[in-house]
C-alpha cells in the first residue's frame, strides 16, 4: 500500500508538501473505483463457483498463487481482488478452507492487523487454518548481540551497501532503524504479540513453521522467491499456522 503510493509519488515528482494530500488522494480513489463497478464482485463470484477448496492470499503483491483467490489492496491487475484487510471482507461466514498472508500485516497498525485476524477467523470454515509469515522483531533484536553469527553478519552488510548509502559503516542500529520504517513498515510483531492477536481473534492451535514447510499440503513452498536471498528471508521471518 505505502510502496505503491510512493512509487506514484516519485514518478510523477509530487512536491513534498502536497505528498500526503496525494498519498489520501490515491488511497481513496482507487478502492473507490474498484468499488463502484463490477470487478470484485464478479472476480470473487467466479473463483468461488470454480473452487471447491477455497484459499484466500491477502496482499498477494506479485506473488500470484495459483488456484487461489489472490487479492491485494493495490491490485496489479484487474484479475486479482482488491481487499482492504484493515476493514470487513467481502465474504460470507466460513467460506475458505486456507488463508495466507506474507510480509503484509507488518504494514498496518496493530488495530489493523487485528481486524485482518478476526476477518480471517470469520471467513474461515471450522478447522481452516490461517498461515501468517511476517518479520520477526527477535531477529532484528538478536542483530545487537556481540557475538554476532556469519549469516547476521552477511545480511547487515547486504543491508547496508543495498539501501543505505549514508551509513558511516556496517551498523546494526542504522539496518534496524531502515527495517521498521521502509517499506511502509508500521508494526513489526515479536512472537508472543502475534500469537495472543491471533488468539484474541479467536484461534486455536497454534504452531511456528519453518519457511515453505506445513502439515497442510496447500501451505507448502508458497512464499514468494523473488522477495531476498532466500537465506536472509528465513533469518527474517518467522510463520505461524492457526486454525479455527
Amino acid at each position: 500500500m505505502a510502496i505503491a503510493s510512493n512509487t506514484f509519488l516519485q514518478k510523477y515528482h509530487i512536491f513534498p508538501f502536497a505528498k500526503e494530500g496525494a498519498k489520501a488522494l490515491i488511497c481513496l480513489s482507487y478502492p473507490l473505483r474498484r468499488r463502484l463497478g463490477a470487478v470484485d464482485r464478479r472476480i470473487i463470484s467466479e473463483y468461488m463457483a470454480r473452487h471447491e477448496v477455497r484459499k484466500l492470499h491477502i496482499g498477494c503483491g506479485d506473488n500470484r498463487l495459483e488456484g487461489w483467490l489472490n487479492s491485494d489492496y493495490f491490485p496489479s491487475s484487474s484479475a486479482l481482488l482488491n481487499l482492504d484487510a484493515t476493514g470487513k471482507f467481502p465474504f460470507p461466514d466460513a467460506s475458505f478452507d486456507f488463508i495466507f498472508s506474507e510480509h503484509m500485516i507488518e504494514h498496518v497498525p496493530y488495530s489493523g492487523g487485528l481486524n485482518m485476524l478476526t476477518e480471517a477467523h470469520r471467513v474461515l470454515r471450522k478447522g481452516g487454518v490461517l498461515r501468517i509469515s511476517t518479520p520477526d522483531l527477535a531477529f532484528l533484536l538478536a542483530l545487537f548481540q556481540e557475538q554476532k553469527s556469519e549469516l547476521q553478519q552477511e545480511y547487515i552488510a547486504h543491508e547496508t551497501n543495498t539501501f543505505i548509502a549514508d551509513a558511516p559503516g556496517y551498523s546494526e542500529t542504522f539496518v534496524f532503524n531502515r527495517f521498521v520504517r521502509s517499506w511502509g513498515h508500521t508494526f513489526i510483531y515479536d512472537e508472543k504479540t502475534l500469537r495472543a492477536a491471533m488468539q484474541t481473534a479467536g484461534f486455536h492451535d497454534l504452531e511456528r513453521c519453518e519457511l515453505r514447510q506445513s502439515k497442510h499440503a496447500p501451505l507448502r513452498d508458497i512464499e514468494n522467491r523473488s522477495r531476498v536471498p532466500e537465506k536472509f528471508l528465513r533469518l527474517e521471518t518467522m510463520t505461524i499456522e492457526a486454525t479455527k
